[in-house]
This record gives C-alpha cells, structure tokens and sequence, in this order.
C-alpha cells in the first residue's frame, strides 16, 4: 500500500489542507464535552456562577470578610472592587441595596488572584458560620447571644490567626468540589441579599453557551463536509492517476505479459481494486490523522481533570483491540480469495457472453448457466463470510460502550456522592471516553479494511512495475539506405514463455519491396505466430528479424509499427462509425484515401448501401456488420494507411472466391512498393505469390512459388491436392 502513496505526491497541498481541517475538526470536538460540563455544573448547580467573584459585594459583607484575610490580601480586593456609595441612582435598579448601604463593584482585573482570595474567605466565612450553629465542632464555647466571626473581631491578630489556621486545617481536608461549592453557595446568598436576579444569570450563561455549543458544531459540520470533499476529490485524482498508469502499460504490454495477467484479471484491477484504493484513501485521510489526535486529546483532558476512572479507559481499549485483532485474524485471509473468485466471475462471466452463439448453437446453456451459477455462489459464500464476520463488531462495540457507559456512571455516582466529582465533569468524562473508543475503533476498523485495499493495491502495483518484454531499445540504430523497404528472417526461433521447445525453428528468406510472401501450413504449423514476430508482438527468442537493414529489436517500436498495416485473423472493429474505423491509424487521411481503400477493399457496396454511409454507425466488436463486412473494413484500415510492410493473418477467409480474386487484383495495384505478407488457408489465394513459405510443425517445408513448390515439396503437393484438382494445379 505504500507504493501507492507516492502518486500522492502531485496532491501534497490537498493533503496538507486536509490535516489541518482535521486537527481543526479535533479541537473542535474535544471542546463539546467542556462545555457540556460548564452548562450542568455551572448553569444549572451554580446559577451561572462561575466562580467566587462576585460582581457586587455589600458593605456589610465586606467588612465580614477582612476579619478572614491578611493585608496583602485586602489590598487584592481593594484594588479590583470600586466603592459605590449609599444612595447612588445609577445603580440603585440593578442593585436596590445601594439605597440602604454602600456597595463594592468588581472592576474586572485580576480574576483569578481575586479568586483565589475570596474563595478562600469565603470558605472561611461558611465554616465560621456552621461553627456558630454547632461550636462544639471547634472545641470552643461561645458567649450568649454571639457568633463565632463577633469572637473573632473581639481576638487580637496573633489570636486571630491561630484559630483561623485551624480553620484552613479543615478547609483542607474538604473535597475541592465542597470547598469551591461552599463559594459558590457564599456568592449566591450575597447576590440575593444585594438584589441580583440570579435567574437571569442563570438563563444568560445556559443560552450564551448552548449558542457556543451550536456554533462549534455548526462549525464541526462545515469543516467536516470540507474534509470530505477534498478527501473524495484527493481519492479521485489517485483513482484516475492509477487508471491512466494501469492504461498505459496494459496498452504496451505484449502478447506475454496479456496472457499472464489475464484479461478479466486486468480488467478487475483497472475496475474494482482501484476502486478499493480509492474508498480506503478516504477513509486514511480521515482516520489517520484524526483518531490519534482524538484519542490522544480525549486522554490528556480525562487525566488533567479526574484520572481516578482512567482504569475504566485503558481497559475499554484493552478489549476493543482483543476484539478487532480476533476479527482480523479470521477475515484477513479471506480477502485475497474475495479478489480472486472475482476475478474468475468475471472470467467466466466474459467467456459466456462473449460465446453466447456458440452455447446456443450447442445448446449448452445449462452448462453455463451452472458453470457461472458456481463461480457466482464461491464468491458469495466468502463475500457473505466476510461480512458476518465484520457484523459482529457493532453489536460487540455498542455492548462496550454501554458497558463502559454504566461504569464511569457508577463510579462517577460514588465519586459525586463523596464530592471528589461534579455531576458536569462525569457527564464530560463519558463523552471523552466515547471519543477516546471511538478513535480506536475507527483506527481498528482501518487496520480491517486496509488488508483488503492491500491486497487491490498489491495487484494495481504488479501491473505498473511489471516491463513489457518488448520494449523500446536504449539506442535507436539508423536504417541502412542500400535495404530499404527489404525484410529478412535470419535463423529466426522462437518459443513462447515457459514452453519447453520451440514453435518456430531456424526460418530464413528475405523479402523485397513489390513482392507478395504467402504463408501455408496446417492448422498449429506457427503462420500467425510467425507474422506476428514481425511487428514485435513478440521478440524472437534466437536469429533476428531486420527491417530496412536493422534488427527490429533495435527501432522505435512506434516507427517500426507505422512502417505495417497489419490485419488480424479476426476482423476486429471498435466502436464509432466506419469513417472513424477505416481512419483509425490515423485521423488525418483524407475522405478521398479512405474511399480508395474501401473500394480496393471491396467495402464501397455495402457501405453505400446503407442509409448514412461512411457515417454508419459500428458496434462494439462490430457486432453490427457481417463476419465477411468486417473483414474487408479491417483490409480498407490498413491500405488507408498506404504502409510500407502489408500483413494479412488469414484475412480472405470470410470472402467468397469472386471477392477475393477481385480484392488481391485491386491490391496488386497499391502495394507494387510495398511488401505483402499473407497467411493463408487456401491455396487459390496465393497461388501467384512471389514466394510461398510452407511451414510444418515451426519448420519450413519449403519455399519458392507455386510451380516450385508443386514439384519438390510433398507437404505443399499434399495440401494443394486436398483443395483443388489436378486439373486446377495443371493450369495454375
């Protein structure tokens, strides 16, 4: 898989874009459970009221409050609350004390020293209260009709400060949740001495942030579709980056490298594997990035606030992994064999209808129907196993979240009960934890599914690297002008990948500008495998073939192959129009040129007989013309080509003997300058060529002209006996 990530390297600023929306997305997320927290702990237990500084402290309580602090602490206060005096109008709607006594007003510097010092008076203040309404917790006895804080005004300052140390003694045995709550309780009770609407506070701080949590997940969404549309967009360009590598080598692969891989297996790889890539490429983008910085996240803000559950985490993850790495182990191997019953589906699948008149003919469709039917149900077993399998992980996730679900709410219960935890920050904790599994699920369920992609990308990356056996040469060698247009076979072999013994063995002739070679031998003798050695479909395996002077394996392959018009054993069209399947080698031929070759192809008849003419349309596979219309159109595209080297891989047997003497006398006229090489069945069809080449068993049996060969060669003689009479061969 990671071969395929450097054809990323074009898309580096996508990449880079999506990890900052991501990490964007992250932070984002992790804010949610924060102030889900504040809205339960403050809004709704607290008021609103966020800490122990209070907007406005009475004069009263003021003075209360110096007896708990030292100097350097009053000038904190002093310096952060501005007095209001007794009967000031400004304030007296907001704060109907300031009628009856001065005020102080916080200034707004300084919170958190302020804080600090009022929450710890405060404490002060609250214990001193519950000492005056149960002194024995002190060991101390009060006068009649007195408080604790009037026993402490009446003590002088060491006194004082001895019996105030006592106090922050129990102050801090206290839970951080009492000692801050206890604060809390202090302001509150100030707010509805000095007037304050408490309600209203409260309702302003739930609704400004429910704003801010309906922003961030407004926000949260928009970054998300983001993430998603450069992600597909990322994905795409890969898939049509891989597509066009695929392509392009498929194109210049020989008849070696198509035989190996396999049709229907490239076919799947162009299609369906790549399409694997594509999927899990999304999915990395989101996942890779994201869930480490998710988890990671959601772990330092549990731990930073309350790691006494942190057990609970680390064993979620625990059986999470034991439960995706059981997963693994049973569905990994299946997902090689998924590929490769889909690519025998396929097979089978083309075999049938590519042979559909033939299973028809036979009536075999039985057979097929049974043969595709097992093909179908292999590959749906291991489909169906496969997703069973991958189903269970679901439910078993759903089961471990709400089982960790009731564990952080039965131990967060016991925590709150003890004031150790506020109601707030359990709520919190869960949704981290839920992040936290989350994102290693997400990263589980990647490392399930990238085994699959592995395995397409394995087999995208076999095509890319695999070499064509016939490649360009390293050094282009020049023509040599004294042989133009001459080829010649010398000690030509050749044997096909992996065989044991050669099909064709030690053939030589030359052939000269003008001439027409005809090929004949029985059926397996190596004619067509012995022209195609000729455009480099395949490299010999010994000798050399040589074109103007130069081995072919030392040309261009593209100037080698513009020197041929070569036309197949089975007439092969693409689909388009005539016009577009005779100009094929090359748009650039004028209507004049293709309407040449079409008549020296014995087309011009048919063509013109239908409604649209040359702009007929052709079918996929010419399926729409006749076997004997889409031979000649595929003559009429290699003569359009006026080539210097004509091949005709058994290209007259759909024509009948009329239209066959008439196309080889038409071409007899066009290629006086060019050399003809015809593979032929029937001996009427090369009776006048130049030089005929009989092959027997990869040998040649013989060579030199009809006459010739009737004479001294008795594998012609015989061939030629079994098709005409003796009269015919008298004659010729």
């Amino acid at each position: 898989m990671l071969k395929i990530f450097r054809y990323l390297k074009t898309s580096i600023i996508s990449i880079l874009i999506i990890i900052a929306l991501l990490i964007c997305q992250a932070s984002l997320d992790l804010a949610l459970p924060d102030y889900t927290s504040k809205i339960i702990n403050v809004g709704i237990q607290q008021n609103g009221i966020e800490d122990a500084v209070a907007k406005v402290i009475s004069s009263s309580t003021f003075d209360d409050l110096l007896i708990f602090l030292n100097d350097d602490e009053v000038k904190v206060i002093e310096d952060n609350y501005d007095l209001i005096e007794q009967g000031n109008e400004e304030y007296v709607d907001e704060y109907p004390i300031v009628s009856s006594e001065d005020i102080y007003l916080y200034n707004g510097e300084n919170r958190d020293e302020v804080n600090t010092v009022l929450e710890h008076a405060f404490a002060l203040s609250y214990v001193s209260q519950m000492i005056s309404s149960d002194p024995s917790s002190l060991g101390v006895t009060l006068p009649e009709g007195m408080t604790f804080q009037d026993v402490l005004t009446m003590m002088d300052e060491d006194t004082r400060s001895e019996v105030i140390s006592k106090i922050d003694e129990q102050i801090e045995e206290m839970p951080d949740t009492i000692f801050s709550s206890s604060a809390i309780e202090y302001v509150k009770s100030e707010y509805e001495k000095v007037g304050v609407d408490l309600g209203s506070i409260q309702t302003n701080y739930i609704l400004i942030n429910g704003a801010k949590m309906l922003g961030i997940a407004l926000l949260i969404m928009a970054v998300a579709i983001a993430i998603i549309f450069f992600g597909s967009r990322l994905a795409a360009r890969l898939a049509k980056t891989l597509r066009t590598k695929v392509f392009e080598k498929v194109v210049n692969f020989s008849k070696s490298e198509m035989k190996e891989l396999g049709t229907s297996s490239l076919i799947t790889r162009t299609t369906n594997d790549i399409q694997q890539i594509q999927q899990v490429v999304v999915m990395l983008m989101r996942v890779v990035f994201y869930a480490p910085i998710i988890a990671i996240g959601g772990i330092i803000k549990t731990t930073s606030a309350d790691n006494s559950m942190l057990w609970i985490i680390i064993i979620a993850v625990a059986a999470l992994f034991i439960i995706v790495g059981t997963l693994f182990i049973v569905v990994m191997p299946k997902f090689k064999i998924f590929q490769n019953l889909i690519d025998r589906l396929n097979l089978v699948s083309r075999e049938i209808l590519t042979g559909i008149p033939v299973i028809r003919a036979f009536s075999n469709e039985r057979h097929e129907e049974e043969r595709f039917d097992k093909a179908n149900r292999d590959l749906t077993k291991v489909n169906l196993f496969v997703n069973r399998t991958m189903s269970l992980m679901m439910p078993l996730m759903m089961l471990l979240m709400n089982v960790v679900c009731i564990a952080i709410v039965w131990f967060g219960a016991i925590g709150v009960d003890n004031g150790t935890i506020q109601v707030g920050d359990m709520m919190a904790y869960i949704q981290y934890t839920m992040q936290i599994i989350m994102a290693f699920l997400m990263i589980s369920m990647i490392s399930i599914i990238l085994p699959r992609a592995t395995v397409s990308a394995k087999r995208v990356i076999q095509v890319i690297e695999t070499d064509s056996s016939v490649k360009d040469p390293a050094t282009i060698q020049k023509a040599d002008k004294n042989k133009k247009g001459i080829v010649e076979f010398k000690n030509v072999c050749f044997r096909y990948p992996d065989a044991n013994e050669d099909v064709i063995t030690d053939v030589n002739f030359t052939a000269k500008p003008g001439e027409t070679i005809a090929f004949i031998g029985s059926t397996g003798s190596g004619k067509s495998t012995l022209i195609n050695l000729i455009p480099r479909f395949y490299d010999v395996t010994e000798g050399a073939i040589l074109v103007d002077g130069v081995d072919i394996r030392n040309m261009k392959l593209d100037d080698l192959r513009a020197k041929i018009g070569y036309v197949p054993q089975k007439g092969i069209l693409f689909s388009g129009t005539i016009e577009s399947n005779i100009k094929y080698g090359d748009s650039k031929i004028t209507d004049k040129k293709m309407k040449e070759a079409a008549s020296i192809a014995q087309a011009t008849e048919f063509i013109e007989s239908k409604p649209e003419g040359y702009n007929s349309p052709i079918a996929q596979g010419g399926t729409n013309v006749s076997g004997g219309q889409r031979q000649r159109l595929s003559i009429a595209r290699a003569i359009a080509m006026d080539p210097d080297i004509y091949i005709f891989d058994d290209s007259f047997s759909a024509l009948d003997f009329k239209t066959d003497a008439k196309l080889r006398s038409e071409l007899k006229k066009v290629t006086k300058n060019s050399i003809v090489f015809i593979v032929a069945q029937r001996v009427s069809t090369i009776m006048n060529a130049n030089q005929i080449i009989v092959l027997d068993e990869g040998k040649v049996a013989g060579i030199g002209t009809h006459k010739e060969l009737l004479e001294r060669c008795d594998v012609y003689r015989e061939i030629a006996l079994s098709q005409l009479s003796e009269e015919e061969i008298n004659n010729a």
